[in-house]
């Protein structure tokens, strides 16, 4: 049985394609990006932790992915997902798993 991290946990992986549009949906809506990661056996109760700072005044997915790519090449082992944090709501607008 495979773990459930979260949004999008019960559909299939996505597609590069669906991440973009997802990361492109954080952009427009102006939320701000941030790439995370841990290890897959720390994911159901542990905190996440941070690939460098939040991506403030981030206005091209392309930036996004490649930090998404970035933190994956360094932490091949590792789970990685993408936040956007809505700043008017001050709340978690979106979080999914980019790389199990």
């Amino acid at each position: 049985m495979e773990m459930k991290t979260g949004t999008y946990s019960y559909l299939p992986p996505l597609t590069p394609a669906q991440i973009r549009g997802q990361v492109r949906h954080i952009v427009a809506a102006g939320w701000i990006p941030a790439v995370e990661h841990c290890a897959p056996a720390d994911a159901p109760g542990a905190y996440w932790s941070m690939w460098k700072l939040p991506l403030f005044g981030v206005q091209e997915p392309d930036v996004v992915l490649a930090e998404l790519d970035a933190c994956r090449a360094a932490n091949p082992a590792h789970l990685v997902r993408v936040l956007g944090y809505d700043p008017k709501r001050q709340t978690l607008g979106l979080a999914f798993v980019t790389h199990r």
